[in-house]
């Protein structure tokens, strides 16, 4: 990786006009980049349905949790100066979103996603970038064997496949990958890091499906390094009809059916949880349903 002095040393090597246009160009912040298009990310998926009216489940939901607009800008899900550090800027279970409160629904955990056939062995993939960058480095991932896609997408839980370095991308740019033996839902992960003039990086989350079941095998047991700052938005699937359980408290997990008093009403839990100071029954009704 270029450091930031080298990246000032380049660009002020004198350069013929034409070249020059092209630094200049490059060096500008554009507010459109790009993302995955086969196997399509999440965002394209929705884009590609209609924001304001997508076909599928999991995008109908995505909208309700993210808004319209995030898949009106769908080649931005990307952070400025992350330099590489992907890890360190992106917690565990919001990696699909780089975690991003703007693309909170595509962190959502669901096994109904829309996704591409493959299966094990070589699978073309392509990139569809509306602003391309020269000097790129693109890292590509699949989640391991017995990945759940049901539960929060951890870093842990992606194995690296392929890194292509100083990359010139066009408007498509297409490499083979070689996928291992999986079976069921999978997710196919990218990083897109700009080396030259910009520390900034993309991110993709693609689903696909070997076919099959997934068989949860060895799943990590480290936890979340950093919980989501935005109560997930998926509805509840049956209506709670317990007793209140006692009084709402943070620190406390809570199940789908629970009901707890809160401010002396009975509210029922609609999303299995572990409440955060800010997520208050009154506040989140992604969570709480008043009973």
């Amino acid at each position: 990786m270029r450091s930031p002095r080298s990246k000032a040393a380049l660009a002020a090597v004198t350069l013929p006009a034409a070249s020059v246009a092209v630094v200049l160009a490059s060096a500008t912040p554009a507010s459109a980049h790009g993302t995955m298009s086969n196997p399509p990310s999440r965002v394209y998926v929705c884009k590609d349905e209609g924001p304001e009216s997508p076909d599928s489940d999991a995008c109908k939901a995505a909208v309700a949790a993210s808004g319209t607009q995030a898949f009106y800008d769908w080649n931005e899900v990307s952070l400025l100066t992350v330099d590489g550090r992907h890890r360190e800027m992106i917690p565990d279970g919001r990696l699909c979103s780089a975690g991003r409160a703007k693309y909170r629904g595509l962190d959502l955990r669901r096994a109904d996603w829309p996704a591409t056939s493959v299966s094990p062995g070589p699978f073309e993939i392509t990139y569809h970038a509306t602003a391309p960058h020269r000097g790129s480095r693109f890292e590509f991932y699949i989640t391991r064997a017995g990945w759940d896609p049901t539960q929060p997408l951890r870093w842990s839980d992606l194995v690296h496949l392929r890194t292509f370095d100083d990359v010139d991308p066009t408007t498509f740019t297409k490499w083979t990958l070689n996928l291992p033996q999986r079976t069921g839902r999978h997710l196919v992960y990218s990083i897109w890091q700009r080396m030259e003039y910009s520390d900034e990086a993309f991110y993709t989350c693609s689903d696909v499906d070997f076919g099959g079941s997934n068989t949860p095998t060895d799943p990590p047991t480290d936890p979340p390094t950093d919980p989501p700052t935005d109560p997930p938005t998926d509805p509840p699937t049956d209506p709670p009809t317990d007793e209140p359980s006692g009084t709402w408290a943070a620190g406390t997990a809570y199940a789908t059916g629970d009901t707890v008093t809160y401010n002396g009403t009975t509210y029922a839990c609609l999303q299995p949880h572990t409440a955060l100071a800010g997520w208050e029954p009154a506040t989140t009704p992604a969570l709480w349903r008043a009973v």
